[in-house]
């Protein structure tokens, strides 16, 4: 696998229009839960930290719940300002989780959706404890993609394997339990988690792929041969020309300490 060489921040500038097209949302039941276990509503101010193009800044604002969305990627930060201008209680802001430029206990939630393994943990903590209320909560949320419960999605997991530029180091599932108790810590989180889905046809697959901080871009040696192998394992399993990606939809909430 090669080296980190392209920084957090600019990792998914060229694929901001497949992220918008073919990166799955978050269910309802997320904000279901928020409500009912930490009293999320429609007067709580959100700061959605990593909004990205605003996937999960939106599933808030649709339930009326104003949002900050926090971006440093400037091309994932406009697009996500394009989608959600019809929201008028959405702000975007240019920072980042360890300096968000947020005021003094302004919000009453931060919420990461996909977000959290690109943070550094230690400062971003501070800044949360900073930016958040007395008794505000913290969310961290991830759709989970299930890599072995069918021969479609064990073949899409040892490509990317084989194929993917640095996917190991990369990837969310380096978050494990103890990283998410040592950020909370000495407070406990709780989880809950839901199912989700996708069903792609082959250029949905392909658009999947390509929204991936990891997948080789056009130039890259491996591009060719991800794409060829993508189709191969595509024809294979797809039935009446589609194939299904399942998660499972994880969310952490606690409370964080306050220095």
């Amino acid at each position: 696998m090669g080296e980190l060489t392209t920084s957090p921040t600019r990792r998914f500038s060229s694929r901001v229009e497949n992220y918008i097209k073919y990166r799955p949302g978050y269910p309802s039941a997320v904000v279901d839960t928020l409500a009912s276990d930490c009293g999320l509503t429609e007067k709580s101010i959100v700061a959605d930290i990593g909004s990205g193009t605003g996937i999960l800044s939106e599933l808030f604002l649709k339930h009326g719940i104003p949002v900050f969305g926090v971006e440093p990627n400037r091309e994932m930060r406009e697009a996500g300002e394009r989608l959600l201008k019809k929201y008028p209680n959405f702000t975007s802001i240019n920072g980042m989780a360890e300096a968000t430029s947020l005021a003094n206990n302004s919000v009453d939630f931060i919420a990461a959706g996909q977000a959290f393994h690109w943070f550094d943990r230690i400062p971003t903590r501070k800044e949360f404890a900073r930016v958040l209320q007395p008794n505000g909560w913290v969310a961290l949320i991830w759709n989970d993609r299930h890599i072995d419960t069918s021969p479609f999605l064990c073949a899409y997991e040892e490509l990317l394997h084989r194929y993917g530029t640095d996917f190991e180091a990369v990837t969310h599932r380096n978050v494990d339990a103890a990283a998410i108790t040592e950020f909370f810590a000495p407070h406990r989180s709780t989880l809950r988690t839901f199912d989700n889905r996708q069903v792609f046809d082959y250029d949905g697959v392909r658009g999947r792929l390509l929204s991936s901080s990891y997948a080789p871009e056009p130039g890259h040696p491996n591009y060719q041969p991800t794409l060829d192998t993508l189709r191969t394992i595509f024809d294979k399993h797809q039935t009446d020309g589609h194939v299904e990606f399942t998660y499972t939809t994880v969310v952490y909430f606690g409370h964080i300490h306050r220095h």
